[in-house]
């Protein structure tokens, strides 16, 4: 039996963050730019975990995540997003990199609209790729998100956008 899919919005330093899962698993985590006044009880347990180490990554006394993913995608997604997730908090890696860990340099634009369809922001880094020069090129919440979020994770100091 499938469990329902629940659903509880996040607001967080740089918008509001809309997650899906289930009692079990995370399915989704994106940025979403519509203004939720209206805050959903969370009853799931994986939802309810997900927005506690949220609170705790924002706030600066996170630095990886501990909770059940399930991301729907195509098996070389699958492939990148776990190579993802071994890119450590406050470091970068660029797109050629990535796809020199998966084992195909010429993947790079494959790597790169992999990162795109990431559906769990944040906690899958997709934020952490970079361009070859260090460039911050396209994220799908904003690159200026991605902007904020690295320099969170490298330990800069901004003030809250709400």
């Amino acid at each position: 039996m499938v469990s329902e899919i629940h659903t509880a919005y996040y607001k967080s330093p740089i918008g509001t963050i809309e997650v899906k899962g289930n009692s079990k698993e995370i399915h989704s985590i994106y940025f979403i730019e519509e203004d939720i006044s209206t805050t959903l009880e969370v009853t799931s347990g994986e939802i309810k975990k997900c927005i506690q180490q949220l609170d705790e990554y924002f706030l600066g006394n996170r630095k990886e995540f501990e909770l059940n993913l399930s991301p729907n995608g195509t098996e070389f997604q699958g492939k990148v997003w776990t190579e993802l997730l071994k890119v450590p908090f406050g470091k970068t890696r660029s797109y050629l990199e990535q796809s020199k860990k998966l084992g195909d340099v010429k993947a790079i634009r494959a790597v790169a609209s992999a990162n795109g369809k990431n559906p769990i922001s944040i906690i899958i880094p997709c934020h952490r790729i970079v361009g070859s020069d260090g460039s911050l090129t396209g994220y799908a919440g904003g690159v200026w998100r991605k902007k904020w979020l690295l320099e969170h994770e490298n330990g800069n100091k901004q003030q809250s956008l709400f």
